[in-house]
């Protein structure tokens, strides 16, 4: 069973799709972060990937398409895959589509996290990470014991390329122009839950939980 994060940068995906990994046994799978490990590995796909991130460009659809399928072949699929940062386009949506068919994996929902762009820029502005392990950290909801530095490692924590104001402002133009036609592809297919991602976590998770309950219920009954 597949399950796919809608949302800005900043909205929460990577949140609520952790927090549904303990009560559902789900494997969250961010393309985000695949990504980033390629980059810190310095291969050449991440010195690619780095030109990309750095512009604040979405990075091209074939390319996280490879980045995608080669850890879906790993096969720990626990009791479903929630694809966090994947698709971003509707050309992604139709790569994704041939992949599943492929598999014989079936997309139970489609979750989109609406937030409004101020807070968006707020969690994006805030957030911190450490360049040595990869811990995330914010400096309101999320702050490190010991300031700018990372609780696990002791490394300086710095703010990732891609979340510089100039590179906000830069992702959410590139949301709003190239991904949110996802909302109508997959709405028109009925798979569409929408969220509202602007409150607390606890809040929002509330919203994420029932919703993906509702519809895990439905993918089990269709068989």
């Amino acid at each position: 069973m597949i399950w796919i994060f809608l949302g800005a940068p900043g909205a929460g995906k990577g949140t609520q799709a952790e927090r549904l990994q303990g009560d559902f046994g789900f494997v969250q799978i961010s393309t985000g972060e695949l990504l980033r490990e390629a980059m810190r590995a310095g291969t050449q796909l991440g010195k690619t990937v780095q030109e990309y991130v750095t512009r604040g460009e979405l990075v091209p659809d074939d390319l996280v398409a490879a980045v995608l399928r080669e850890r879906l072949a790993y096969g720990d699929m626990g009791n479903g895959v929630i694809l966090d940062g994947f698709p971003r386009t509707v050309r992604q949506a139709e790569i994704l589509e041939g992949i599943l068919d492929k598999h014989c994996w079936k997309l139970c929902g489609v979750l989109y996290l609406e937030a409004a762009e101020e807070v968006v820029q707020e969690r994006l502005g805030g957030r911190r990470n450490c360049p040595q392990c990869g811990a995330n950290y914010h400096v309101v909801t999320l702050p490190p014991k010991v300031e700018g530095r990372c609780d696990r490692c002791g490394a300086e924590l710095v703010i990732r390329p891609d979340d510089t104001p100039e590179a906000i402002r830069n992702r959410l133009e590139v949301y709003h122009r190239q991904t949110e036609p996802l909302v109508a592809f997959y709405d028109q297919r009925g798979m569409l839950e929408r969220i509202d991602a602007s409150g607390e976590v606890e809040q929002v998770y509330r919203s994420v939980k029932e919703a993906v309950s509702r519809r895990w219920r439905q993918c089990l009954a269709d068989g």
